[in-house]
């Protein structure tokens, strides 16, 4: 599989907080390692604090991994299955500033996604 990685950065910030998103054709679970381990080359997505990603794949249904940052693969695959996305993992990429977010870091993952749709999707 030749991976074809699409990304923006420097979508947000917040209290010191960046944030990412990053997305890539992928068909199985397979094909979502095989994304994830390519974005980790660079090394500033190596060392993120997470990497947030969902899919809904055709023939397995949604995935999602949360990354340590609980419910934003959650809040991904909702705007997946709304926006109709299948077999395309979206990763949102947060390097954290030291300030606690609180429900603010939802709200960040959906700006992060309704950009990555909006730029490569539509």
């Amino acid at each position: 599989m030749t991976i074809v990685l699409n990304q923006l950065t420097g979508v947000l910030n917040d209290r010191g907080s960046k944030y990412a998103v990053s997305g890539a054709a992928a068909a199985s679970r397979s094909d979502i390692d095989a994304v994830l381990k390519e974005l980790k080359r660079a090394k500033a997505f190596a060392k993120a604090t997470h990497n947030t990603w969902g899919a809904v794949l055709s023939a397995s249904g949604p995935l999602k991994g949360d990354d340590g940052e609980a419910g934003a693969g959650q809040v991904i695959l909702r705007m997946l299955e709304r926006a109709e996305v299948t077999d395309h993992v979206i990763i949102v990429t947060r390097w954290y500033g030291g300030k606690h977010l609180g429900g603010d870091r939802f709200r960040h993952v959906q700006t992060c996604v309704d950009a990555y749709v909006a730029e490569f999707l539509n």
